[in-house]
């Protein structure tokens, strides 16, 4: 069986919630009210008006489904840091690779931003960081080969 929680921050949470509300409250029944407009033209053949809300209207409603399936799952984590000095979710890791030192905070799938240095505990760096502590070196094969990294602290 596939463990189908999503670890989110109260933030994303909170994000995604408001989405929600916005797609079903406000975005679905504009697309409603375009489709029933563009019907009233006519021919429905060959409504670009009319083909472009209902494929809107799918894509609303299928991220509509996404979304309430992603909360039915949801599990906030907290960034109380590692009060026993091990890497887990929601915890801050500074380390050492190719001389350089680098910080990454450990975040669910949905709010993975590599460029910001938010990485997935289901990436293979993410991974690799959690259940370490500090001083720990962790060996990683990424797209330019094996990296080996240094953990200086966990907070």
């Amino acid at each position: 069986m596939t463990d189908t929680t999503q670890y989110l921050s109260q933030e994303k949470k909170s994000e995604l919630e408001q989405e929600l509300v916005q797609l079903k409250s406000t975005k679905i029944p504009e697309i409603a009210q375009r489709i029933d407009e563009a019907k009233q033209m006519g021919d429905l053949s060959e409504n670009a008006e009319y083909h472009d809300a209902r494929d809107q209207m799918a894509w609303a409603q299928s991220r509509v489904l996404e979304i309430e399936a992603i909360l039915l799952n949801a599990k906030v984590i907290t960034a109380t840091g590692s009060n026993d000095g091990f890497v887990d979710l929601g915890a801050t890791v500074v380390v050492k690779v190719n001389g350089k030192e680098k910080e990454y905070t450990i975040v669910g799938a949905q709010e993975a931003d590599p460029l910001a240095g938010k990485i997935s505990n289901e990436s293979p760096l993410g991974g690799a960081f959690l259940g370490k502590k500090k001083g720990d070196k962790v060996e990683v094969k990424v797209p330019a080969g094996m990296q080996e990294y240094k953990i200086l602290s966990v907070k």
